[in-house]
């Protein structure tokens, strides 16, 4: 069972997202921001974490940047999730450690793709 954190500050999109997730049998923890996403990367050790990039005080790339610093946590692969599909978003996510992007609202069948890709390549 592969096991999926989500940190997504979104009420309704953290339900949608991790329903969905849930009927493809996927385990979905959740994360409501920075500090405990980084935490629960920590408790939980998921074999991936979909990272919302616009949450607030900690941002989704200052929460994976952290994630990719710690030794225990540094191999999770990270695909951040943004609304924005500007490429400075992009190259961002990049550079604080995400192995992938998605944009926002999901299209499901490409975000499992990408998610069973970099859960193969670990």
């Amino acid at each position: 069972m592969t096991l999926v954190l989500v940190v997504e500050d979104n009420a309704v999109n953290r339900d949608v997202l991790g329903r969905r997730l849930e009927r493809r049998g996927y385990t979905v923890r959740f994360a409501v921001d920075g500090p405990s996403g980084i935490q629960a990367a920590q408790d939980l050790s998921p074999d991936l974490i979909l990272m919302d990039i616009g949450l607030g005080e900690m941002d989704g790339c200052e929460a994976t940047r952290r994630i990719k610093a710690n030794p225990d946590t540094t191999n999770i692969p990270i695909i951040a999730l943004t609304a924005s599909a500007f490429e400075t978003d992009r190259k961002k996510a990049f550079e604080a450690g995400c192995i992938d992007f998605d944009t926002k609202p999901v299209d499901l069948p490409r975000l499992i793709a990408k998610m069973e890709s970099c859960i193969a390549h670990v």
